[in-house]
């Protein structure tokens, strides 16, 4: 797990015409961006990031070459909903009772009547997190990401245990 990349910021749109971006961090501390080194694209792209307001950073691209600043609004469209990444190493481990989404995604999840398959994503659209879980023959199964309906991680063991609410409950049994 050490070894993994995590998303931890996604580029938005430009602001104003000298290469300022929007950028939405995934972090608890957005300002820390700018601390925890060099943020890396899907491509292998790596990026030093300065705040400039709330929301807003400067870019600055680290080639072999020298340093290359994202100065123009032409630039910074090119980035638009680039994805930056930290290795997993280079951040803090979570607190108790907190996870890196990266760290649940391939967990095998069980439930009352046995395996229910493996966790393949982990959806959070601001009202709570949900787990996707993959299951053979059978459609995915979401289930919120409570202690209620997820009341055991077992990291070391890549394991969860899932007990879905009522409404679901009747989709899990085979």
């Amino acid at each position: 797990m050490a070894d993994r990349l995590i998303r931890v910021a996604v580029i938005g749109r430009p602001h104003g015409v000298r290469g300022r971006v929007h950028v939405r961090a995934l972090t608890e501390d957005p300002g820390s961006l700018a601390s925890l080194g060099p943020l890396t694209d899907a491509g292998g792209r790596r990026y030093r990031l300065a705040w400039e307001a709330e929301g807003v950073a400067r870019l600055v691209e680290l080639r072999p070459e020298g340093e290359v600043p994202v100065a123009s609004r032409t630039a910074a469209e090119a980035l638009t909903n680039r994805a930056l990444h930290l290795p997993r190493a280079t951040l803090p481990p979570p607190d108790e009772e907190e996870y890196y989404v990266s760290d649940l995604i391939g967990c095998a999840a069980a439930g009352p009547q046995g395996a229910l398959g493996e966790v393949v994503m982990v959806h959070d659209y601001g009202a709570g997190a949900s787990l996707e879980i993959a299951r053979p023959g059978a459609a995915p199964l979401l289930v919120p990401f409570t202690r209620a309906a997820v009341p055991g991680i077992d990291l070391a063991r890549r394991e969860i245990t899932v007990v879905p609410p009522g409404e679901i409950a009747a989709d899990t049994r085979s």
